[in-house]
């Protein structure tokens, strides 16, 4: 039997409180991860949060808001298993697939947004 172990780290040109915010109502949880129940167990404030996951997987979550350059990078990690037990290593392979797309959907949306057509290379307006 296998779990769900997925990672992913995406660059955004915006500070980490601007993500911190982008993360912090519980609606934009349940737009970015509508099959998972969450509850924080853990507030970093600019730093990110770390959830328990209950719903679709039983396991936990993790957005970490790391500074770098005049941006963040925001790492992703997710560790879960079936609520029923484990997965299949077939079905294992399937969901992570489909959680490593997700997680990858979330960050670049949140890049379209939060950088607002920032041009690479170009230093924030203001």
């Amino acid at each position: 039997m296998a779990s769900v172990d997925v990672v992913d780290e995406t660059f955004l040109a915006v500070p980490p409180g601007v993500v911190a915010a982008a993360f912090a109502p519980p609606a934009s949880w349940r737009a970015f991860w509508p099959d998972l129940e969450l509850d924080v167990y853990a507030d970093r404030g600019d730093e990110g949060l770390r959830w328990t996951v209950g719903g679709a997987l039983v396991g936990t979550m993790e957005v970490w808001l790391e500074p770098v350059l005049d941006g963040t990078v925001v790492h992703y990690f997710l560790r879960a298993d079936s609520p029923t037990g484990s997965f299949t290593p077939r079905d294992a392979r399937r969901e992570v697939q489909r959680r490593q797309l997700d997680a990858k959907s979330v960050s670049l949306g949140l890049k379209l947004t939060l950088e607002d057509g920032r041009p690479a290379g170009c230093p924030p307006a203001g």
